[in-house]
């Protein structure tokens, strides 16, 4: 058997400020939380995969943000990426710049893939489109 990637930690100074922000970009809940840690997943606290469940076939992984005292401060080794499902990535992009993320540009160039920030300036990239009717 091998292992199953079950969450994905976030170091953050304002926990509360990045749940509410990756919760309103994903569409998750949020699942777990105390001594300030908050959990997020695409499914309700209740119907939180068992351990059967794990152990039988690969399960959608959480977002867990945990305190820290710093800043961000240099790009990230690892980041998210993201498609929207029901727009195109332009509409995407700006519905996602209204919640509070920023565009940054990391050398990128001009990729199909449009680069932002969240609140603590973490880097992610939104991909093409997978709605049906969308062009990117």
């Amino acid at each position: 058997m091998t292992s199953r990637l079950r969450e994905i930690v976030v170091d953050c100074r304002d926990p509360q400020l990045m749940a509410q922000f990756w919760c309103a970009v994903l569409d998750y809940h949020v699942v777990y939380q105390d001594e300030g840690e908050i959990e997020i997943a695409p499914y309700q606290a209740d119907a939180r995969p068992t351990r059967e469940a794990w152990r039988r076939a690969v399960q959608p992984a959480t977002l867990l943000f945990g305190p820290v005292p710093e800043g961000k401060q240099v790009k990230n080794r690892v980041h998210l990426d993201v498609s929207p499902i029901d727009r195109t990535q332009a509409e995407e992009v700006d519905r996602v710049l209204a919640l509070g993320a920023r565009r940054v540009d990391i050398g990128q160039g001009n990729p199909s893939w449009v680069v932002l920030a969240d609140p603590e300036d973490n880097e992610f990239c939104i991909l093409n489109s997978m709605a049906l009717d969308a062009e990117s």
